[in-house]
């Protein structure tokens, strides 16, 4: 059969090595796999299927260095994943069965309990009995911290086969970004780190949800399920009916061949194993330091890093030789190499490494302060209409008060004259329509802390290039929070203040256990504001895909979604707001909002500020395009990103309200919060169109301002400014919400 492209040329600098027990681990898998049902007999499998997917060889390829019990068992392990991906293919993809594949998938997470000594049902098929015997082998030898975090990445492997299904039952190919995030659950890469953490070293839970642990194994996941997409095209798409396809994503996406598309898929397989790499080099090594991590935990860090390295090169050389893929015309030896034998010359060598290496430095040649005129605008898809709280112009008037209360507009960063222009109870009043006067002024007042957090960071720090700074005043602001409603530290500016103030109010009557999300989420905002001047004192443009990860951080989407749900109660199961279609829905409408303000921001940004933060930016450096065709890419995924909203709205909450029984309650709340974030969407982009923040004369009369010489301190002032506030919002439904949109407005 004719390939339908041909295979790029891989960035792949680390050679491929050879466990030495690959015989041993694939006489132990043919007999496993003939024990445990997947053979003869199983209408999946026959053993010549087996032995020509090799998949003793990928695993001596992706982990030489263990011994054969190690090597084994994990073979073990990739033999029953790939027969349950089959399996699921054979008796519910093809016969298109939602139902019998969701009664399949309910019953595996009772055969991996976190209790090893948990007694387990009677497998009823070769996949249950796989699992079963697996998780019984495996689960001794590492912590309780592993165990669940595998049998996580276990459940979104195998759950989001749905997701698949259900695109394969509409015949709907999904969005670039979409596509990224649910691939890494269904793909099985981050399921792949947690083997790798088998083979070589456990991760410390100490570190093991930080930044830059979690971008190790998410550009890990990235680059294996690319790769393996550009291999396996024609086998998934040409002759099984897969939409799930990065090369077929992008071919719809920008409307260009299968080739084409192929070079562009390897180009984002590229820049996410440099991002491997950078956050190795340096992330890795910063956080060993900021976690006083012990040197045992350094080597075991270091050693699960260089597994995940292994992986990628051995599962490149599988890829080349294995029979379940399309590899032909494919190179089989490392492209970074100096070639050999006749007609080579030091030209071949400049040639190779030239296209990755151009990449990797024109994220670092960026000239700031180039003038790029006013912001152009396209005509963006909002189907939503806007509709503002009656009580905004007394809003604005407390506003102003407690601004100056909290010290807000004293301390070189901000002054009345830019609060009056960045107007920010308008936006307020449009996300929360409905909110009473006490509601729309406490969301108001997070905007303001927000937005003005967003601006402090850069002009105070990131001028005077002082990261230090930067993550004490990070650590400081965490303590103003207190869970237990105890009394915070005496405040040293305005920040803190403000922040104090907004804690005390928001988080009246509330439990520990409720106030530690709302925690979690400012925290997650001001770390992603010292993420940023990281890059910025790199002078590092990010990755596309890193860069819309942290800009829903930076943007503070958590804190609204987490403000937005403090009203809902037991009645909507915390396991809802975790499937895959509420986390779709809300990321959907997170990318639109923050790719907004970044089509409104550019001028701002580039011109005025020096900002290298910005998606225009990011896709002109990453293509080589200028800014109207940048522009043009970046408006088109907002609209998949909106089409996308209304399309889990439509077809997949139902489902999630189905699968989860939820009771009318819950299911009139879930209505309640997609018609909160319709209204932060239409309300946002209402809020853009109208201030002046982001204008072209605005910026001309106020961008170059006043540049603090030092962090900004007040006097302590122990008296309650805000204390009207406190009192009257004790019971509040706290949905006066969208005070999240604060990290970049």
């Amino acid at each position: 059969m004719t390939q339908p492209f041909e295979l790029p040329h891989f960035y792949m600098p680390y050679p491929a090595r050879l466990n030495p027990h690959l015989d041993e681990a694939r006489a132990h898998s043919t007999r496993w796999a003939r024990e445990m049902g997947m053979l003869e007999g199983s209408g999946v499998w026959e053993q010549t299927d087996l032995e020509a997917h090799d998949y003793g060889l990928l695993c001596a390829h992706t982990h030489p260095d263990c011994d054969a019990e190690a090597l084994c068992l994990i073979t073990d392990w990739y033999v029953w994943v790939f027969f349950f991906d089959d399996h699921f293919l054979e008796k519910y993809k093809r016969t298109q069965d939602r139902a019998a594949g969701k009664a399949h998938l309910d019953r595996l997470p009772l055969f991996m309990p976190p209790d090893p000594a948990t007694p387990v049902p009677e497998p009823g098929n070769p996949v249950e009995a796989g699992l079963a015997d697996l998780w019984a082998r495996t689960v001794p030898a590492m912590s309780a911290d592993w165990r669940r975090r595998f049998a996580v990445a276990t459940e979104h492997l195998l759950n989001e086969s749905l997701w698949e299904l259900s695109n394969i039952n509409e015949g709907r190919v999904a969005n670039p970004v979409e596509y990224i995030e649910m691939r890494r659950k269904v793909g099985g890469a981050p399921w792949s780190a947690g083997l790798v953490e088998y083979a070589t070293a456990e991760v410390p839970a100490a570190v093991a949800g930080t930044r830059p642990l979690r971008v190790l194994t998410e550009t890990f996941s990235d680059a294996v399920h690319l790769r393996n997409d550009l291999f396996s095209y024609q086998r998934e798409v040409e002759e099984e009916g897969e939409l799930s396809n990065g090369v077929l994503v992008l071919e719809k996406f920008f409307g260009c061949t299968a080739q084409e598309a192929a070079d562009l898929l390897n180009d984002v397989l590229t820049s996410r194993m440099q991002q491997f790499e950078h956050t190795a080099l340096t992330e890795v090594p910063a956080l060993a330091v900021d976690q006083g991590l012990t040197p045992g935990q350094v080597a075991a860090v270091a050693a699960y890093t260089k597994g995940l390295q292994d992986w990628q090169s051995g599962g490149h050389a599988w890829h080349l030789r294995s029979s379940r893929y399309m590899n032909g015309n494919a190179r089989a030896s490392s492209p970074w190499r100096p070639p050999t034998g006749p007609g080579t010359s030091a030209a071949d060598v400049r040639t190779l490494l030239a296209a990755a290496g151009a990449g990797r430095l024109r994220a670092h040649t960026h000239v700031p302060y180039r003038k790029v005129g006013p912001s152009l605008l396209p005509d963006f898809h909002m189907p939503f209409q806007v509709r503002l709280s009656p009580h905004l112009e007394g809003a604005r008037r407390r506003l102003s008060d407690w601004s100056h209360r909290m010290g807000l507009l004293r301390e070189g960063v901000w002054d009345e004259d830019k609060l009056a222009a960045f107007d920010l109870p308008l936006c307020a009043a449009g996300l929360d329509p409905d909110a009473t006067p006490e509601e729309l002024d406490l969301a108001s007042r997070w905007l303001a802390w927000g937005t003005y957090g967003d601006d402090y960071y850069p002009l105070v720090f990131g001028h005077r290039r002082d990261l230090a700074a930067a993550r004490l005043t990070t650590a400081r602001l965490s303590a103003c929070m207190p869970l237990d409603g105890g009394t915070p530290p005496p405040p040293a500016n305005g920040m803190e203040r403000a922040l104090i103030d907004l804690w005390t109010c928001t988080t009246a009557g509330m439990t520990a256990e409720q106030r530690r999300p709302l925690r979690a989420a400012v925290d997650t905002m001001t770390e992603a504001w010292v993420w940023e001047l990281f890059n910025q004192l790199q002078h590092r443009i990010p990755d596309p895909v890193d860069y819309l990860e942290m800009r829903r951080a930076t943007f503070g989407s958590d804190l609204t979604l987490s403000l937005c749900r403090a009203g809902h109660g037991p009645a909507v199961p915390p396991e809802v707001y975790r499937s895959g279609p509420v986390r779709s829905l809300e990321n959907a409408a997170v990318d639109y909002a923050c790719l907004l303000n970044d089509v409104f921001s550019y001028q701002k940004e580039i011109e005025y500020e020096g900002e290298i933060h910005n998606a225009i930016l990011v896709v002109q450096n990453f293509f080589g395009v200028d800014y109207p065709a940048a522009l043009a890419v970046v408006h088109d995924l907002m609209t998949r990103r909106m089409h996308q909203f209304e399309h889990v709205v439509a077809h997949e909450l139902p489902v999630v309200y189905d699968d989860f029984g939820l009771s009318e309650e819950a299911r009139a709340i879930m209505r309640g919060y997609v018609d909160d974030l319709r209204n932060w969407l239409a309300g946002i982009l209402n809020w853009h169109r109208n201030v002046d923040r982001y204008k072209a004369e605005y910026l001309a009369r106020r961008a170059h301002g006043f540049l603090p010489d030092r962090p900004p301190a007040l006097p302590i002032d122990r008296t309650g400014a805000s204390a009207p506030l406190c009192e009257t919002s004790r019971g509040m439904r706290h949905s006066g919400n969208f005070a999240g949109a604060s990290g970049v407005l």
